[in-house]
C-alpha cells in the first residue's frame, strides 16, 4: 500500500489541493483561525490551562441559568463584556476550590453521597409509595443533564469535596453580640439634618436659548439623540392552543373517552366515621402499650352492649383533642386521607356498624362508621364540554410533537421565507412594527421573548433576513420570525428633534444654575453652619433614608462627627443641588433580643464570606491563578459621570 502511495503521489497532491484550497476559498482563513482561537488559553490555575472553549461554554450555561429565572432581563447585559469576564473569574474560582480540594486530600464519603442524594429534592421526588428509587426516571434526569447516573454521582461527590474547602472556613466563624453591634452601629447609623433644596426647575426662566445654542448642544450631545434599532418583522407561531381549534371531534371518540374516564370522573367513595382513641406511641414501653390496650377493649365491650353510647364515650374517654369534643367524629374522608390500618379498617365496615379494636402508629382506635358517601359520576350532557376541551387539547398536543421537527426543519430549509410553511402547515404568518432588540417592560406575546428577540437582532437575520430558528418560547410553543425592513441605531436629524434638544438644554443649564447657587450659599455659611437656612430636622440612616437622594445620604453619612454641626453640599446632576447641616448622630433603638440574635447570624454570615474571598486570594497567590484576558473597563454615561 506504502509503494502505491509512493508512486502516485503527484496524483495525490492534485487531489488534497482541490480538497484544501477550495475549503479556504469557501470559509475562509478567518474561519480556521477562529477554530484554533477556540483553544486558545484564557486563564491558569497550578500551571492547567482554561480555554477559549471552556469560558464560552461556562457563559453559556450561566447565560441560561439567568434567563430561567429572569426573562425579561436585557440579553445586552449578560452578553456584555463585564458579564463575561465576571463568568470567566467564577470558572478561575471554581478551579481553584477544585485543586485546594484535591491538595488538602478532601474526599466524600460513601454514606455522605448516599445521605445527600436521599435529600435531594429532585431525587427524592423520583422514590415510589414503597420507598424505592424509580431507576428509570433516575437515568432520565440523568440524561437530561447528558449524563448517566454514574456521571452525576461523580459530579455530586466532586461538588461535596469542593465545598469542603470553603464551607468549614465560613462554619468557624463566630461573630460576638459586641461585635455584631459596633459593625452596625457604624453601618446603620442615624443622624439628624436639615436640607435645603436648589431645584433645575426652580431656574429654567432664568435660562437664555437661541437657536445658535441649541445647535452647538445638539452636535456636542448627539448620542442623547439616538434612535434606538428597530425592525418591521413577521413571524409564524406553531403551538398547540392554535392546533386545537382546528381539531373535529367525532362523537363517538368523545362518547368513549367519557365511558373510559368514567371512574376518574366519579371522584372517590367517602366515609364518614367517629373514632375512640387511646393514646399510645410505637416506641412506648410494650407495659404502657399494653395497659392501652385493655382500656381500649374495655370501652369496645361496653359499646357492644350499647352502641348508642359511642358518642358519650368518645367525649368521655378519646385522647383524640381534634374530635373528642364532637363525640368522636371526623366528618367525610376518602381512601389515602387517614393511615392505612384505621381506612381499611373504616372501609371494610358496614353503616352503623363499630369495628374492632384498630392499632395503628397513634395507639388504638375504636371505630363506627357512621355514613357512605357512594362515587356519583356526572351524566355525559353535564361533562361534554370538558371532555371535548381535554380531548382537543390532547390531540393538539399529539399534533404539535409531530409538527414541531418538521416546523423546526421547515424554516431553516427555507429560510428566506415563511409563506411556504405557512401554507403546508395551514398557519398565518403574522406581522409586527418597530420591534426592538429588548422588550418593553411587561410587554406580552411572543415577540417579547429574549432567545427569539436575541435570534432576530443576530447579524444573519439581519443582514440577509432570514428566518430564525425554531425557538421554544413556552411549553408546546415555537416561533420563527424573519426581519422584513430593519432600521439600525442613528443619531436621529436636527429637526425632528429639536424640540427635545431644546428641553435638554434648558434642563441641563437650569442643573448647572442651581449647582452655581447652591455652591455660593455653601460657601457664604461654611464658618456659619448655626447660621444656614435650612429645611426642617430629618433623621436618615442607610436604611431609612427619608425621602432624600441616595447621594445626599452618602454625604451626611460621610460627615465627620467630630465637628458636628457641619454643613455638606451634594451636586445631584439633573436633579440640582442639595445642601445638609448635619447637626448630630441619633442613637438607634434598642433592638429586641429576637432581632439581636438575627443581626448577629446575619453579621456571621457576612464575615463567613468575607472569610471566604479573602481565603481565595490567598489561593489564588498559592495555585498561581493567573486571568489572561484584559478586564474591562465599565463605561459611565454623561449622565452617570453628572451625578
Amino acid at each position: 500500500m506504502f509503494d502505491s502511495i509512493r508512486n502516485h503521489s503527484k496524483i495525490l497532491m492534485g487531489l488534497l489541493f482541490l480538497l484544501v484550497i477550495p475549503s479556504f476559498v469557501l470559509f475562509g482563513i478567518d474561519s480556521y483561525s477562529r477554530f484554533e482561537d477556540k483553544g486558545a488559553v484564557v486563564a491558569r490555575v497550578d500551571g492547567q490551562k482554561i480555554t477559549q472553549a471552556e469560558w464560552d461554554a461556562a457563559h453559556q450555561r450561566e447565560v441560561e441559568r439567568i434567563r430561567a429565572s429572569m426573562p425579561n432581563l436585557d440579553a445586552k447585559l449578560l452578553d456584555s463584556a463585564e458579564a463575561r469576564y465576571a463568568t470567566l473569574e467564577r470558572l478561575v474560582n471554581d478551579r481553584l476550590i477544585s485543586v485546594a480540594s484535591e491538595k488538602q486530600l478532601l474526599v466524600t464519603s460513601d454514606q455522605r453521597l448516599a445521605r445527600y442524594l436521599q435529600q435531594e429534592p429532585s431525587i427524592a421526588s423520583l422514590r415510589g409509595a414503597d420507598g424505592k428509587l424509580d431507576m428509570e426516571r433516575y437515568r432520565q434526569l440523568a440524561a437530561s443533564q447528558g449524563m448517566t447516573p454514574e456521571m452525576l454521582e461523580a459530579r455530586v461527590r466532586r461538588d461535596l469535596s469542593n465545598q469542603q474547602v470553603i464551607s468549614g472556613l465560613q462554619a468557624s466563624v463566630i461573630a460576638s453580640q459586641s461585635q455584631t453591634d459596633m459593625a452596625l452601629q457604624a453601618y446603620l447609623q442615624r443622624r439628624e439634618v436639615q436640607v435645603q433644596r436648589w431645584l433645575p426647575a426652580d431656574f429654567a426662566s432664568k435660562v437664555q436659548v437661541s437657536d445658535q445654542d441649541l445647535e452647538k448642544f445638539y452636535q456636542a450631545q448627539a448620542e442623547r439623540f439616538r434612535s434606538a434599532e428597530s425592525a418591521d418583522v413577521e413571524y409564524l407561531v406553531l403551538d398547540s392552543a392554535a392546533l386545537q381549534k382546528s381539531i373535529t371531534l367525532a362523537e363517538q371518540d368523545i362518547k368513549t373517552y367519557y365511558e373510559q374516564n368514567l371512574q376518574r370522573l366519579a371522584g372517590q367513595e367517602q366515609r364518614r366515621a367517629s373514632h375512640i382513641l387511646i393514646n399510645a406511641a410505637k416506641d412506648a414501653p410494650a407495659a404502657d402499650r399494653q395497659k392501652a390496650r385493655a382500656k381500649a377493649d374495655d370501652l369496645l365491650a361496653a359499646l357492644r352492649k350499647n352502641p348508642k353510647s359511642f358518642a358519650e364515650l368518645a367525649r368521655k374517654n378519646s385522647q383524640d383533642p381534634g374530635s373528642s369534643s364532637k363525640g368522636g367524629d371526623l366528618d367525610f374522608f376518602a381512601r389515602g386521607a387517614m393511615v392505612k390500618p384505621f381506612e381499611d379498617a373504616a372501609f371494610a365496615l358496614e353503616k352503623g356498624a363499630i369495628s374492632d379494636v384498630v392499632e395503628s402508629d397513634f395507639g388504638f382506635h375504636i371505630i363506627q362508621l357512621t355514613d357512605i358517601k357512594a362515587a356519583k359520576a356526572p351524566s355525559f350532557e353535564t361533562m361534554r364540554p370538558q371532555l371535548e376541551a381535554d380531548l382537543r387539547k390532547q390531540q393538539a398536543q399529539r399534533q404539535f410533537a409531530e409538527l414541531a421537527e418538521t416546523f423546526s426543519n421547515s424554516v431553516y430549509e427555507q429560510a428566506d421565507s415563511l409563506k411556504p410553511i405557512a401554507d403546508r402547515m395551514k398557519l398565518t404568518v403574522q406581522q409586527a412594527q418597530g420591534l426592538t432588540r429588548t422588550p418593553a417592560a411587561g410587554a406580552p406575546g411572543v415577540l417579547a421573548n429574549p432567545k427569539l428577540l436575541q435570534a432576530l437582532f443576530a447579524e444573519d437575520s439581519v443582514t440577509k433576513h432570514r428566518n430564525t430558528a425554531a425557538v421554544e418560547v413556552a411549553a408546546n410553543t415555537l416561533v420563527s420570525a424573519r426581519i422584513l425592513n430593519y432600521r439600525p441605531a442613528a443619531i436621529r436629524p436636527y429637526a425632528e428633534v429639536k424640540d427635545e434638544v431644546r428641553n435638554l438644554f434648558v434642563l441641563d443649564k437650569s442643573a448647572e444654575l442651581a449647582k452655581t447657587e447652591g455652591q455660593a450659599r455653601l460657601a457664604q455659611w461654611k464658618d456659619q453652619a448655626a447660621q444656614a437656612q435650612v429645611g426642617a430636622a430629618v433623621v436618615v440612616s442607610r436604611e431609612q433614608i427619608a425621602g432624600q437622594p441616595a447621594a445626599l445620604v452618602d454625604a451626611v453619612l460621610r460627615a465627620d462627627p467630630a465637628r458636628m454641626p457641619t454643613l455638606v453640599g451634594v451636586d445631584l446632576g439633573s436633579q440640582g443641588y442639595a445642601l445638609a447641616r448635619v447637626n448630630k448622630v441619633v442613637p438607634r433603638d434598642a433592638p429586641s433580643p429576637q432581632q439581636q440574635e438575627q443581626s448577629r447570624q446575619q453579621f456571621t454570615q457576612l464575615w463567613g464570606q468575607a472569610e471566604a474571598q479573602a481565603y481565595l486570594t490567598q489561593l489564588k497567590s498559592q495555585f498561581k491563578a493567573q486571568i489572561l484576558v484584559e478586564k474591562p473597563v465599565a463605561k459611565i454615561d454623561a449622565s452617570a459621570k453628572k451625578q
